[in-house]
């Protein structure tokens, strides 16, 4: 499952969101919260159904979630009712703190799935977006068996803190990496912040780059041109694809031999390099399948 790419839109604009087949994101998030103004709320969850289904006739490649209002809000229930009612692929639950605030989606996902056997699975995509959330990261993580990613909110955790925010993130720094630690423990996908300065193409890369060094796999896109830059991010470059796939030739040879580790360009190459080559490849090829597909 390939999340690289994060990209939000409004649900109460439809010309916005019928412009996803043009796109090239891994992931599509119809976005009843934050992009919606209030008075808009009701009305965009009305029309939730009909949008959805113009993008599965529209054959969207990426998967399809939808961002509910966050937990405790007088839209949170309604919103999840209406979402899990959809052909979705998963639901985002947004300034997610504590595990209990993901029974109501696990509930209303049974009773869909009871009443439609053949319906499509559907995911939690779980926002850690305040102190307390960053906090009880490793729980929220491991809150349920529909958590299969996380995303890191760095505009509102400094909010949340009163920080200030800078292009280099410090302020955010020890919190993002708390985040991608505690989603790897639990073995989901971590995705990483958003870079809100939307003129700016070098600073997403930058900051995506950065993200991948930490250990995320993907990151939230804002735009539409900020799909493309953080697809090749975190996408494996060719000669990263040919070294991985010497370094296994290589490994798996020397342990057939009953070599443990060997000196590969200089390199001691061991069992924690050969697993990092190892998923190297493995992402190449889904992101293969992708692109064949």
């Amino acid at each position: 499952m390939l999340f690289r790419s994060l990209f939000f839109a409004p649900a109460n604009r439809p010309d916005l969101l019928s412009k996803f087949p043009r796109f090239s994101a891994d992931c599509y998030v119809i976005d009843l919260e934050d992009g919606t103004p209030p008075g808009d709320k009701i009305a965009a969850r009305e029309a939730l159904a009909g949008n959805m289904d113009m993008l599965r006739k529209a054959e969207v490649k990426g998967l399809l979630y939808v961002r509910v209002n966050e937990p405790g809000s007088e839209f949170y229930l309604d919103d999840i009712a209406a979402a899990v009612a959809c052909d979705i692929d998963g639901i985002v639950i947004p300034k997610l703190e504590t595990p209990d605030q993901c029974e109501p989606i696990i509930s209303a996902v049974k009773e869909a799935n009871g009443k439609n056997p053949g319906k499509r699975p559907v995911r939690i995509l779980g926002g850690i977006e305040s102190m307390l959330g960053v906090v009880n990261v490793n729980e929220l993580c491991r809150a349920n068996d529909l958590m299969s990613a996380v995303f890191f909110g760095a505009e509102d955790l400094a909010s949340d803190m009163g920080a200030r925010r800078t292009k280099e993130g410090d302020e955010v720094l020890y919190a993002r990496s708390r985040v991608v630690l505690g989603a790897k423990l639990a073995g989901i996908v971590a995705i990483d912040q958003a870079v809100i300065d939307v003129r700016d193409d070098e600073q997403c890369r930058r900051d995506a780059n950065k993200g991948r060094d930490l250990g995320y796999e993907g990151k939230i896109c804002v735009i539409p041109r900020q799909i493309d830059i953080c697809n090749s991010v975190y996408a494996p470059t060719e000669d990263e694809i040919t070294e991985a796939a010497e370094v296994v030739a290589v490994y798996n040879e020397a342990m057939s031999k009953g070599i443990g580790t060997i000196d590969f360009k200089g390199k001691m190459i061991d069992g924690p390099l050969l697993k990092r080559a190892e998923q190297t490849l493995a992402v190449a090829e889904v992101i293969r399948q992708r692109e064949k597909g």
